[in-house]
């Protein structure tokens, strides 16, 4: 809901630093890897309730994320593909895709770990991510093999990006939410989860309108 507004105002330090980057040979995969690292970290910090140290990993492990494709826009090629322009691949696009949810269900997943309290909603919450994850992703393959193109309001991506209540965004406010309020976890969760339901449904009604 929040991406396409955001999207403004992160690009322009996002392409400075890209820009400052090119040609150094860091490329957009070991930026993608080294923000799942930290993410693998933040999630290390809070089975061991270390909440602010989590925090300030989870904005650096996102910020990597919006880093990565910034930099493969602006980087020389070195796809084995001809014609290619930048270091944008289909790859790249990927990795960024596995790892975000990867990161996503592995935060949630250490604070039950940490707070076994908090596990039953904390399932409920990885079971909300699934349903938000699998309906875009599942939109985004048919969408491609449809040959539909996406309007790119959230930034150019390597796939159709369909919007909905709950994205990257939200996602991100949610879990900087429970580093500073975890006792709250089951009443943030549960909130945060119904508006994920609520965007799985809006997206399953959006593909019987579209491919129906």
């Amino acid at each position: 809901m929040f991406d396409a507004r955001l999207r403004p105002l992160i690009d322009v330090p996002l392409n400075a630093i890209a820009r400052t980057l090119s040609g150094t040979g860091i490329t957009p995969n070991m930026i993608t890897g080294f923000g799942f690292f930290l993410g693998v970290i933040a999630a290390a910090c809070l089975v061991f309730k270390l909440d602010y140290a989590a925090l300030a990993l989870i904005l650096a492990s996102r910020f990597m994320d919006g880093l990565d494709g910034a930099v493969a826009r602006h980087a020389a090629p070195r796809s084995r593909h001809p014609g290619a322009k930048s270091q944008e691949s289909d790859l790249g696009g990927y990795y960024d895709i596995v790892s975000d949810f990867l990161f996503y269900s592995g935060i949630i997943l250490a604070f039950a770990i940490g707070r076994p309290e908090h596990a039953l909603m904390a399932a409920f919450l990885i079971f909300c991510f699934v349903g938000t994850g699998s309906s875009f992703l599942a939109y985004a393959i048919i969408a491609a093999k449809q040959g539909r193109s996406d309007n790119e309001a959230q930034g150019k991506k390597s796939f159709f990006y369909l919007t909905g209540i709950t994205e990257g965004s939200e996602t991100i406010i949610v879990l900087c939410l429970l580093c500073v309020f975890p006792d709250f976890f089951d009443q943030i969760a549960a909130i945060f989860g119904g508006l994920c339901l609520l965007t799985t449904a809006g997206r399953i009604l959006q593909a019987r309108r579209d491919f129906g």
